[in-house]
């Protein structure tokens, strides 16, 4: 039998326990006899430790993979497993409230991704497929792999790649580890929330073992946080943030509302991980492993609303820059100033068994089978406080504005004292309300509650077998199949929140009135503070279910199902073509059949005759959809070794990402518009003049697919060190945007808006769904090293760089569109970490810079640039396992700091960088901690 030669650095990690190598026990040892005098057993420590078993597992495989591992569980170098994964390269991250949490692999957002947690696809908290990886703990990783190449044991598909999570096996590992840990964290913006908190802590700790001769292995691990954020933001005002205005005969943007924030959320995270790993006999191995996550965000916060431009305000012009109105007034308007409170919960659980059964020496068997499920509980509250009720009611005020330098958004200066409580009065100050069907009034709305339920549950099963083949270019045929069966649902309700006084404004209970919160970062001064959480659970409000006239929110809510059946081969080949090169890599095909179905409402807003004082409710029912189809996916991966440093890897494969579960749901929004439902004559008609007109998912939405093709050549020059030149392609030819087509609506006439005396005069209309309407293109080249000291000199022993760059060109051509930008996608991604460990010291500094891209942000969705940003982290800690005292042995300390340079979140629209909708800064963050190896 033929099999592919282990480097020498691998065979000397398998040797030293700390890597398993992918082939054929007795040939490992073989080999390892063979090559025993060229074998060096190195001792990994540290960060460079973690460098070097991850080089082991990306020079091992056959595919075009990055790696990250632990040199202990709890010992990756980051407080979140998002803000470890974004230092590979081609990986960046969304921050999000100041923390890393989604992930883009080469420039395609996390639509275009799939997570897992060893090898099994997960559940999602948001109402999406997108992992927010902010919710697993570093602590609980031994190790990341990021499949950038396709293979065809993988079950689960992404576009941009697979990211799995992998956490300890206890026999693997081979010693007994128990350790602790502790952090305390603060937030260098200090409080800006009087009832907020800007310290944290964390506290870990692990346990792993072996027992009865090796046969029986155990991990468990408990991790318990409350992580602080402070932000400071700038927010324009709607969609339409900046309307345009005449000056001087030309036309000028101009500030069209503002709602500044300052917010603090604290994060609390409770994990508790369980590995059992059994091998009862030499031909059964069992591997049995639970997660479970209780993830708890709460956030304050309180801000200053004021409508500008488009609300009909006295707009003065005093200055103009580069076509925006860059100096001017707001002249007799009023402000909304707001108390919100935001709490979310979400429990994650997820269970896992593995059992291998090695049938003969060449033919094996093995069962796995998976369980898990978030639930997600969003509970958002907003409570209004103003100078008077109504449009005009109270003291007016005027505020005049400047654009900052650098587009950081807009100071502003008004001559309004926001914490006089004798002005300041609770309920709501403009005419924005008639939501609540037991006021109807124009006046009514003095809060609302926003309350989101997601629940996601997945059930896998999968049955493999492989079987060695010997004396040919064949080594290995796997083949099985594998079931996944999902469902996932979302709650979407909302509530009008109208004082029991109405219409008297309310003065602010003293049992909940709180010191100001300081708006001075827009020079504002202070606003008043008050318990708003409090107010609503001491009944301060009436409140009405808001579906009734919301249409958005009453067909927000759906259930979507999946059934996925996958069958899969794959044959691994091997060849040696000289003494000094040899070629592996394996041949694979899927064949997927899918059945998923949507659950969701038909609604539109028709004339209301019953007991409440409202013209006009949304009538809603439900409306199911479903769709079944199958797809083939091949797959090839060759990888040749060149003089045993050399490596050259070739993989061209057929993936495909599965369609957002938002755009699967079947909901039909109907907007009937009788004001154009006349009779034209016979000339004159025209579609877009039809009263008619819908939006609608569809269940029937089949995955994006891409054939992929990547090219990579890496050479190996030191057990730490490597260098690597990475091109790729993606061709995807079914793009999908929200395609208008022309339908009969003659079965919906019950959904018209229209009197008991009017007729409909047409049923033609266009609906607005999301299909297949494009073609999408992207590519791009990645160079990657590690880079020893010790390779110039002894002198720079201990001393490292890791560095990354990424460049990335994409294109998207729509029908009736023509070429739009690719979401979520940089032109380049940049990462440097440079790394000093020796004698105990451990310093490290890093830097992650990224170009900007568009995103949909902000209300309704709208598009947005993000603008490019450099995040400069930093570490320094010390070992006292090196330092002779024998007390401290076991001991680690460590002092981090994240977001050194305080760099802030930008947006702006309309391609114009003068245009700020979004400008957030979060502080730095400070961790100090301490850990102890027993």
């Amino acid at each position: 039998m033929q099999t592919f030669k282990p480097t020498s650095l691998t065979l000397a990690l398998a040797a030293a326990g700390l890597f398993t190598v992918n082939v054929n026990a007795a040939d490992a040892t073989q080999a390892q006899e063979n090559d025993q005098d060229n074998v060096e057993v190195i001792e990994v420590k540290g960060f460079r430790g973690s460098l070097i078993k991850a080089q082991a597992v990306k020079q091992d495989s056959t595919s075009i993979i990055e790696a990250i591992t632990a040199e202990d569980i709890g010992k990756l170098p980051d407080p979140s497993i998002a803000e470890t994964i974004t230092r590979l390269p081609g990986i960046a991250a969304r921050r999000i409230n100041g923390k890393a949490s989604e992930i883009s692999i080469r420039g395609l957002s996390q639509d275009f991704s799939a997570t897992t947690l060893n090898g099994r696809e997960q559940v999602t908290l948001n109402d999406n497929r997108g992992v927010d990886f902010s919710i697993y703990p570093a602590e609980i990783m031994s190790g990341v792999v990021v499949h950038k190449a396709a293979d065809a044991s993988l079950m689960t598909q992404g576009i941009a790649g697979v990211v799995d999570l992998q956490t300890v096996k206890p026999l693997a590992y081979g010693e007994q580890n128990i350790q602790v840990g502790a952090t305390f964290e603060k937030n260098t913006l200090g409080n800006l929330n009087p009832d907020g908190d800007d310290t944290g802590k964390r506290f870990n700790f692990s346990y792993i073992d072996q027992y009865a001769d090796d046969t029986v292995g155990l991990a468990l691990s408990f991790n318990h946080m409350t992580s602080p954020t402070q932000q400071q933001k700038w927010l324009a005002w709607g969609d339409d943030a900046w309307p345009s205005t005449d000056v001087d005969g030309e036309s000028n943007y101009i500030l069209g509302g503002a709602n500044p924030r300052v917010r603090s959320t604290l994060q609390t995270r409770d994990t508790v991980m369980g590995v059992l790993e059994l091998t009862p006999t030499e031909r059964f191995h069992i591997i049995a492993d639970a997660l479970y996550i209780d993830f708890e965000d709460e956030q304050i916060q309180r801000g200053i609303e004021t409508p500008a431009a488009w609300s009909g305000a006295n707009m003065q012009v005093l200055e103009t820059e580069n076509g925006v109105v860059s100096h001017g007034i707001i002249g007799n308007t009023q402000s909304v100033l707001h108390g919100d409170y935001q709490s979310e919960e979400s429990k994650l659980q997820a269970y896992g068994l593995n059992i291998d059964f090695q049938v003969t020496d060449t033919f094996s068997l093995n069962f796995d089978a998976s369980y898990s499920q978030v639930k997600r509980d969003k509970w958002q509250l907003e409570t209004y406080a103003g100078a008077g009720r109504g449009d005009g009611v109270g003291a007016m005020e005027n505020i005049e504005f400047w654009m900052k330098d650098s587009n950081e958004g807009v100071v502003f200066d008004s001559d309004q004292d926001y914490s006089n409580t004798d002005i300041y009065k609770l309920g709501g100050p403009l005419s924005w309300g008639g939501g609540n069907p037991l006021y109807a009034a124009s006046d009514d709305q003095d809060g609302f509650l926003s309350i989101i339920e997601i629940d996601d549950e997945l059930t896998t099963l999968r049955l493999n077998a492989k079987q060695v083949l010997e004396g040919g270019f064949i080594t290995q045929v796997d083949f099985g199949v594998n079931y996944s069966d999902r469902e996932k649902s979302k709650l979407d309700t909302g509530r009008y929140l109208t004082l029991k006084d109405y219409p008297n404004m309310v003065d602010i209970p003293s049992d909940l009135l709180l010191a100001p919160t300081s708006m001075n970062f827009l020079g504002l001064g202070n606003m008043v503070s008050y318990d708003s959480k409090g107010l609503y659970d001491q009944g301060y409000y009436d409140e009405f279910v808001s579906d009734l006239t919301e249409m958005s929110r009453a067909t927000n809510s759906w259930t979507i199902g999946e059934q996925v059946l996958t069958f899969y081969g794959k044959a691994n080949f091997e060849q040696e073509l000289t003494s000094n090169i040899y070629l592996n890599g394996n041949l694979g095909v899927q064949y997927i059949k899918t059945e998923q179905d949507g659950l969701s409402y038909i609604g539109s807003t028709v004339p209301y005759e019953g007991d409440l004082p409202i013209d006009s409710y949304v009538k809603r029912d439900p409306i199911n959809d479903s769709a079944s189809y199958s797809q083939t996916l091949p797959s090839l991966s060759t990888n040749l070794n060149m003089y045993d440093d050399h490596y050259l890897r070739f993989s061209v494969a057929k993936t495909i990402s599965r369609s957002r579960m938002d755009r699967l749901r079947p909901a039909f929004e109907i907007n009937f518009n009788n004001t154009v439902n006349q009779d034209p004559g016979e000339e004159g008609f025209s579609l877009d003049r039809t009263p008619w007109s819908a939006y609608s998912g569809t269940s029937k939405l089949k995955p994006l697919e891409a054939i992929n093709w990547d090219l990579s050549y890496e050479y190996y020059f030191a057990a730490d060190g490597y260098i690597s030149v990475a091109g790729f392609y993606k061709d995807m030819p079914n793009w999908q945007e929200v395609v208008p087509r022309a339908i009969d609506f003659s079965e919906y006439s019950e959904y018209a808006n229209i009197g008991p005396d009017e007729t409909i005069n047409y049923n033609q209309g266009y609906l607005y769904e999301w299909g297949k309407t494009g073609n999408g293109q992207i590519n791009g080249v990645e160079l990657s090293a590690t880079l020893p000291g010790h390779i110039v000199t002894g002198a720079l022993d201990g001393f490292g760089i890791v560095a990354s760059l990424t460049y990335l060109d994409a294109k998207v051509e729509v029908e009736e569109k023509g070429e739009v930008r690719m979401p979520g996608l940089s032109d380049s991604i940049f990462n440097l970490t440079a790394f000093y460990e020796s004698n105990g010291w451990q310093i490290r500094a890093s830097m992650r810079k990224r170009d900007e891209y568009p995103d949909s942000l902000g209300y309704n969705n709208a598009a947005k640039v993000i603008v490019g940003s450099t995040l400069v982290d930093a570490q320094i800690g010390y070992d006292f396992s090196e330092s002779g005292i024998e007390s401290l042995q076991g001991l680690t300390v460590m002092l981090q700091a994240y977001n050194l340079t305080d760099e802030p979140f930008k947006a702006y629209v309309a391609e114009n960088k003068a245009l700020v909708s979004d400008y957030q800064v979060y502080g730095r963050s400070l961790l100090l901690s301490a850990s102890y190896k027993f």
